[in-house]
Order: C-alpha cells, then sequence, then structure tokens
C-alpha cells in the first residue's frame, strides 16, 4: 500500500457529505489509523492459512423437507367466506 494520506474532502464530495473543517480533521486521523492497521495487517504470514468464505463454519440448520399431503381444495376452502369452483374468491381490488 503507497504511504499517501486520503483526501477527505475528496471523499466526502463522493459520498456527497459537507464538513466541516473539525470534521475533516477528526475523519483524517480516524481514517489514517484505519490505513495503519491494514498495513500491520498486510505484513502478516497467510500463505499457510486456507482461504474461508466465513470466519465460523456455516451449516443448515433448517430441517429436511418431508413430502406429505396437502390440505385438499375442500379443507382450504372452509373457513373462506367466498368461493367458487374450488377457488377463493375475493372482491375485485384492481381496475379493469
Amino acid at each position: 500500500m503507497q504511504d499517501k494520506s486520503i483526501d477527505v474532502n475528496y471523499v466526502a464530495d463522493l459520498a456527497r457529505l459537507e464538513l466541516t473543517p473539525d470534521e475533516c480533521e477528526r475523519f483524517s486521523e480516524q481514517l489514517n489509523k484505519v490505513i495503519d492497521f491494514v498495513k500491520q495487517l498486510e505484513k502478516l504470514e497467510t500463505d499457510s492459512i486456507e482461504p474461508m468464505a466465513h470466519a465460523s463454519p456455516v451449516f443448515d440448520i433448517m430441517r429436511d423437507d418431508v413430502n406429505r399431503p396437502g390440505f385438499g381444495s375442500e379443507n382450504a376452502l372452509l373457513n373462506a367466506p367466498m368461493a367458487n369452483k374450488n377457488q377463493f374468491k375475493v372482491t375485485r381490488v384492481v381496475e379493469s
């Protein structure tokens, strides 16, 4: 990583933010600390570490699907206020 300071005003313009001079100074210090931390991470030896997509193991917590018979149209329509030809009937909500 090159050793250069981040232009906080340029980043603020990209994000469409208006910063006061105090905010620019404070954010510049914070961003430089982040850059310093990233520089430390770049020094770490990671050749022997296997790449991974997640920091912790990922596993499926869902239960297996079980194939079983459904309600059937008659049972599904038992509590329907209106039904017609084995279908739910509702009042029109979209004008034609």
